[in-house]
């Protein structure tokens, strides 16, 4: 019996076959190879039946015939849901770890805020004494648009914080921690609220574009906009259009339309805007891999599959 075929990709080598050494299942009972490029991809994709990778091209996707299961190694698995991705295949994606990571990248940029980091900083390198009031965070109101898995441990560690923290869900039905959810459909009500507001959907056809223009114009002036989802999420334009004529405080971006985020778009050169690489969650092979593992256990064993993804939803 031939063993099944094991791909491991990501986009860097060492990381790469570090996901591929933390594979725990008897060697002689799966043939694992690794990949970093869409070149290499293409030489193994064919004979895969288990994909386990980060970022995977998707027309690469089309060659792959005998694929069965694809494990991804983030939360967002919008990249794998192309047309050539056949019905009998699996899609499972990566939870419950990415959640104390954001926690902590939104939290940390709000206290960014209101400690008034960038100024006492500017000073310091001018070697400035120039005091002035630092604001106050407990009291203000976070608001949470996508209360999934990230959005409540944001919730929980903003609740320890003192903040007050509402929520716009799909359903509207309550969650633990938030003290008012909104549907959808009344996120300009919920935005209105907000001294911050930070994004976690899934981008899907629904959420694309789900923070637009009318949505950004119901902020408050003084309000901040984290968007740690994904960049289609957010319309990008009508973002810029309110951040230049300051018709919001600013924004926190972890995420863009394109990325690497080219060297001469706008928003580098903005004095009320914070551009990080996409770090917000880290996919590391030490928290990603007991996933792939144990999901790797009932495949083999012909076992239901954690974290299957509904195509329909994106999700």
């Amino acid at each position: 019996m031939v063993a099944p075929r094991v791909l491991v990709y990501y986009p860097d080598a060492r990381t790469a076959r570090a996901y591929a050494e933390a594979i725990d299942a008897p060697r002689r009972a799966l043939d694992v190879r690794v990949a970093s490029t869409p070149a290499q991809a293409m030489r193994l994709v064919g004979e895969t039946e288990v994909l386990f990778a980060w970022g995977f091209p998707p027309p690469l996707l089309a060659r792959a015939e005998r694929l069965r299961w694809i494990q991804a190694m983030g939360a967002g698995v919008e990249r794998f849901l192309a047309p050539a991705l056949g019905s009998r295949v699996i899609l499972t994606r990566a939870a419950g770890i990415f959640g104390p990571w954001m926690a902590e990248y939104t939290l940390g940029w709000c206290l960014w805020v209101t400690q008034r980091v960038a100024r006492f900083r500017r000073d310091q390198e001018l070697r400035r004494w120039a005091p002035v009031d630092t604001l106050k965070l407990r009291g203000t109101t976070l608001c949470i648009v996508g209360l999934g898995d990230i959005g409540r441990h944001i919730a929980r560690t903003a609740r320890a914080l003192g903040m007050r923290v509402i929520g716009v869900t799909r359903t509207g039905r309550s969650v633990a921690g938030a003290e008012r959810i909104y549907r959808a459909r009344a996120i300009r009500a919920a935005l209105a609220r907000a001294d911050f507001a930070v994004v976690t959907v899934p981008l899907s056809a629904e959420t694309r574009g789900l923070i637009g223009a009318r949505e950004l114009a119901a902020m408050k002036a003084s309000a901040w906009l984290i968007n740690i989802a994904r960049g289609p999420v957010v319309d990008e334009a009508a973002l810029l259009r309110s951040l230049r004529a300051r018709r919001i405080a600013g924004a926190v971006l972890d995420v863009f339309d394109r990325e690497p985020l080219p060297p001469r778009h706008p928003f580098w050169r903005l004095d009320n805007v914070v551009v990080t690489p996409h770090i917000s969650g880290p996919s590391t092979p030490g928290e990603i891999a007991p996933i792939f593992n144990e999901n790797l256990r009932r495949y083999l064993a012909k076992r239901p599959l954690r974290y299957v993804v509904d195509r329909a939803r994106g999700y």
